[in-house]
């Protein structure tokens, strides 16, 4: 991508209230290839807000440093793109994939889909103001009966898009029914910028299935990763030809879950570190659930008491107390 090396080819996509700097640094530690900043608005007048202000990039970060931006004006993006690369940017990943209607009706986002002149001119701009690759994230198309993804790779790569992100879901689609994978795979065979397919990848088996059937250069993990930030290192595992990793122990989850509390805490102050940690936790509370032999356990009332607490230590007490009694359990099964 450009002069960067992406060492490994499960990549961490950027989600709004989500992919936020202590959340990349986890998932990167875990062996993602490459980690992207939240999506920041192109209207850079609108940036020297405290939730902006935390969405930018951090020169200490890992490298290559990436961020996406989302707008429907070109020469706004074109700002926006060089006042991140004045931030530390190293790549610069253009939206036009996101289906929330709050984006798709500032005719942002995956909205962006139906007006292809519009995408050429704003990749074109965006591209030459910058000395920094320029990436792209897109869907299908607008709909399942408008699906131009093909026209507007070709349009991208014309533009000097140095890497395509396709989510194999139409805008229409949103989240919801069956990812579909063809799109993508005609795609990897069109271009010759690489490709990296997205959608509901969410263990090392479907990375490889999803690999090899669309030939792409690399995958995308979205959802997958919440609360499940090892995800990483099992997808590498699979992919490096030994198999399925052995499960996360409670342990390794356990002190997983405590630095990125302490982080959260840290990065944002006690008000927001404490909201934002409730949010994490609830996926970590969901993961664990899955897993049969806790089944005892009353996981919506452990979600509910951790989201009344409301100081950082008791949060983290409550994390050591709650592992203690899985362990137990783990230990009492075994015997």
């Amino acid at each position: 991508m450009g002069p960067y090396q992406i060492q490994s080819p499960a990549v961490l996509a950027p989600m709004a209230g989500i992919t936020d700097q202590p959340f990349r640094r986890l998932c990167k530690q875990y062996g993602a290839g490459m980690v992207t900043a939240e999506m920041l608005t192109s209207d850079i007048k609108l940036w020297n807000s405290r939730k902006s202000q935390q969405r930018l990039i951090d020169k200490d970060e890992a490298e290559p440093r990436a961020v996406q931006i989302a707008g429907a004006e070109p020469t706004m993006l074109a700002q926006a793109a060089q006042a991140c690369v004045e931030h530390g940017a190293q790549i610069v990943d253009i939206n036009m994939g996101c289906p929330a209607k709050k984006v798709c009706n500032k005719a942002a986002g995956s909205a962006l889909l139906r007006d292809e002149m519009l995408v050429a001119d704003i990749l074109h701009q965006v591209v030459a103001a910058v000395d920094v690759p320029v990436t792209l994230k897109i869907r299908t198309g607008w709909s399942p009966e408008e699906r131009n993804g093909l026209r507007i790779a070709r349009i991208a790569e014309d533009a000097g898009i140095q890497a395509l992100t396709v989510h194999g879901r139409s805008r229409a689609c949103r989240f919801k029914g069956n990812v579909e994978y063809d799109t993508i795979a005609t795609i990897a065979q069109a271009i010759s910028i690489p490709v990296i397919a997205n959608g509901d990848i969410n263990d090392a088996r479907k990375a490889k299935q999803v690999l090899d059937y669309t030939q792409a250069a690399a995958i995308m993990v979205g959802r997958g990763a919440q609360g499940r930030p090892w995800i990483f290192r099992d997808i590498n595992h699979y992919l490096a030809g030994h198999g399925e990793a052995p499960a996360a122990e409670l342990s390794d989850i356990q002190q997983t879950i405590t630095l990125h509390l302490e982080a959260l805490h840290q990065y944002y102050g006690d008000y927001l570190g404490l909201r934002i940690a409730r949010k994490h936790m609830g996926w970590y509370l969901q993961t664990l659930s899955e897993d049969t032999q806790r089944a005892a356990f009353d996981w919506s009332g452990l979600r509910q008491t951790f989201n009344r607490l409301e100081d950082s230590q008791q949060q983290q007490h409550y994390v050591e107390q709650l592992f203690d009694d899985l362990i137990k359990t783990k230990e009492e099964q075994a015997a």
